[in-house]
C-alpha cells in the first residue's frame, strides 16, 4: 500500500509525516523506517523508528531510491512501514518517473509506504493515483 501526502511547500507535509512515523513506531508490531534528505528530522522522529539519510548514500534518482528501499526491506523482513520525506528532491521532478517508481514499489505487498510529494495534486499524472492514494 502506498500513501501520498501532497501539497505545496509550507503546507505541513513533513509535520504530518512525522506524526505518522511516531504513531506507527508506537503501534507497529514490526519495524518502522523513515528516509529523508538532509538531517532535519533527527530530533522529531521517535528513537523507535530507524532514520536513514539518503544523502549518506548519495541517493539521487528513482532507480537508486528504489534500490535503497528494496535493500532496506530485504535486509529486515520485519519492516511494516517505510516513510519518505522530500521524495521529489531525492528522485526528481519528472512525474512519469515518479509514477514508474511507485508502480515498482506497489509490488512489495507487506509494507505500508508513505511519501511526501511537494507539488500541486493537479500536476501529478493519473498513473500515480492508480498505485497510490492521497491522504
Amino acid at each position: 500500500m502506498i500513501k501520498l501526502i501532497i501539497g505545496k511547500k509550507g503546507a505541513g507535509k513533513t509535520k504530518r509525516l512525522v506524526e505518522l512515523v511516531n504513531s506507527a513506531a508506537e503501534t507497529s508490531l514490526g519495524n518502522v523506517v523513515c528516509i529523508e534528505k538532509g538531517g532535519t528530522l533527527t530530533f522529531s522522529v521517535s528513537h523507535k523508528a530507524r532514520l536513514i539519510y539518503a544523502d549518506d548514500f548519495s541517493i539521487c534518482g528513482y532507480d537508486e531510491y528504489y534500490g535503497l528501499l528494496a535493500g532496506v526491506k530485504a535486509g529486515n523482513n520485519d519492516i511494516t512501514h517505510i516513510f519518505g520525506d522530500a521524495t521529489l528532491r531525492i528522485g526528481s521532478r519528472d512525474y512519469g518517473e515518479l509514477a514508474a517508481f511507485l508502480g515498482r514499489l506497489a509490488k512489495i505487498d507487506d509494507v505500508e509506504f508513505v511519501f511526501t510529494i511537494s507539488c500541486d495534486e493537479a500536476e501529478l499524472p493519473a498513473e500515480v493515483f492508480e498505485v497510490a492514494e492521497k491522504i
